[in-house]
């Protein structure tokens, strides 16, 4: 009995084992789906900044330059495909002749102007030119008194794409 009892217990352990041990590297599939999200960053408006000095605009004058620089307040390079520029406003100053002085005493030329790189972050980055400003003679064909623009400030704006 005692040879019986051992082949019991021997069958036993292995049933045991087998179960067990299988039950160790069992598992269910199963498929599944989830979601997440992952932000990107916007950027900031860059400022065109004019470094061309104009001064003395006048009837017959040369047109002169503008040019400048970008002010980009983001932490990585903004890419600028051109500059366009225009005539905001014109102010005449305190004691000014009478007279008009308008935007059509004054004409700009090439007001599109390609750039067409990245602006690294920081303040006078990249570069821009191309556009010149003029201070109109005549206008209208016949000779006009222009003394009204004697000393007056013409108000660029800048557009940056």
């Amino acid at each position: 009995m005692r040879k019986f009892a051992r082949k019991t217990l021997a069958v036993s352990t292995a049933a045991v084992l087998l179960t067990g041990g299988g039950a160790a590297y069992a598992y269910w599939t199963a498929g599944g789906s989830g979601s997440g999200t992952a932000d990107t960053a916007t950027s900031s408006s860059i400022e065109v900044e004019q470094t061309s000095n104009i001064s003395g605009l006048r009837p017959l004058g040369d047109p002169q330059p503008l040019s400048g620089v970008f002010n980009n307040v983001n932490g990585s390079p903004v890419f600028v495909t051109s500059v366009t520029v225009s005539i905001g406003s014109v102010t005449k100053v305190a004691g000014a002749p009478a007279g008009p002085c308008t935007a059509a005493d004054y004409t700009l030329a090439n007001t599109v102007m390609s750039v067409g790189a990245e602006v690294p972050a920081g303040s006078g980055q990249g570069s821009w030119s191309g556009a010149t400003i003029a201070f109109n003679n005549n206008r209208g064909g016949a000779p006009i008194n222009q003394d009204g623009c004697k000393g007056a400030s013409v108000l660029l704006s800048y557009t940056a794409l």
